[in-house]
């Protein structure tokens, strides 16, 4: 609560709520409160609070979608609760949110989706805040999935705490984040750089699928409109690629990679083989691309439609053949970065394939 309330200590004591239930979906960070008849949920109640920490508290609950409402408690005395308002409510699940495994899959992230959730209170009201979750959560989990790290067996295993940063300012925020470091860090002959000025476009990582049939030896490849092409100058900013998609907060990659299947080309897939794991623009990103060859049954070739009508998706799907491919990668017209990657995998990979398909 610190994260959010931004004091250390609160006049806080165990109390129960009647008529209420907290409960979650499987991938909601923060489980929401909802009324219903017959329930008691245990919680903390804050006695008193510096009307500082009170308008923080309900800038983050406003946030959530969530309402302050009188509330009666267990033990028949008034309070205030933020409850789930009925349309936020009504979306969801009816399952009890699970208080004992909540900490393990959630705690870590959770706290680091408050901390940026925060910096912005003063500066924006709550839809802004609102509007802002679902990339402050994958921002969030992006980083819980670079904590891992990768091996350091050539390259050097400096570790990153022997940076010294001596300024960060986040020059955008909006629903992507920019941001300048002023940073020193140990050279390869072991002195320290003198400070440097660096820009970063912040970024959630994403899962990447090129689907594949191994028994007709077509595969599927996507094609939108993209603004980055737009804006280089580039005559035809239409692109060829494979399925993509954010990974969303608390979900892993592969399960990223499907769902992103389901929603761009209605695709179950069998099963999928990890291509590679990197950074698409390290110099300037921290975006983080997982990439796989989906193996699945693939319609004849031809033109289709995919995408979601709430993100404003307007996408063609293209089933071709193996050789149809190879053309477009020789010819240059399959010049997406993970696109030609997973070609040149597939080309490598293919008599496998399709020996066991």
């Amino acid at each position: 609560m610190t994260e959010i309330t931004g004091c250390a200590e609160l006049d806080a004591v165990p109390a129960t709520l009647a008529d209420h239930a907290l409960s979650a979906a499987e991938f909601n960070c923060f489980p929401a409160l909802v009324a219903e008849k017959g329930t008691r949920t245990e919680g903390l109640l804050l006695r008193s609070a510096p009307q500082s920490a009170a308008d923080r508290l309900a800038f983050f609950a406003e946030g959530q979608g969530l309402e302050a409402r009188p509330v009666t408690l267990a033990d028949g005395s008034a309070g205030l609760a933020f409850v789930a308002s009925e349309t936020e409510a009504s979306q969801t699940d009816d399952m009890p949110w699970p208080a004992a495994s909540w900490e393990a899959r959630w705690g870590a992230l959770a706290l680091d989706a408050c901390a940026e959730a925060m910096c912005y209170f003063g500066r924006i009201d709550a839809a802004g805040l609102a509007w802002r979750m679902p990339m402050i959560l994958s921002r969030a989990g992006s980083r819980q999935l670079a904590a891992a790290g990768a091996p350091a067996t050539l390259r050097s295993a400096t570790p990153a705490s022997e940076v010294t940063c001596l300024a960060r300012h986040t020059s955008h925020e909006g629903y992507f984040l920019t941001r300048e470091y002023t940073l020193r860090y140990p050279g390869f002959d072991g002195s320290m750089s003198p400070p440097l000025r660096r820009e970063v476009f912040v970024a959630a990582d994403a899962a990447l699928v090129l689907p594949y049939d191994p028994r007709t030896d077509r595969l599927l490849l996507v094609e939108q409109f993209r603004m980055g092409l737009y804006a280089r100058g580039d005559p035809r900013p239409w692109m060829l690629e494979p399925v993509a998609g954010r990974i969303d907060a608390g979900e892993t990659p592969e399960a990223a990679a499907r769902r992103e299947c389901e929603e761009e080309a209605g695709l179950a897939l069998d099963r999928l083989e990890l291509i590679a794991g990197h950074y698409c623009s390290p110099g300037c990103s921290t975006e983080y691309f997982y990439l796989y060859l989906g193996l699945c049954d693939l319609p004849e070739e031809g033109e289709g439609r995919g995408g979601l009508e709430c993100e404003n998706e307007d996408i063609r799907t293209h089933v071709i053949s193996f050789e149809r491919a190879m053309e477009l990668l020789n010819s240059g017209e399959a010049e997406n970065g993970p696109l030609v990657l997973s070609l040149v995998w597939l080309s490598r990979e293919r008599e496998r394939l399709r020996g066991s398909a």
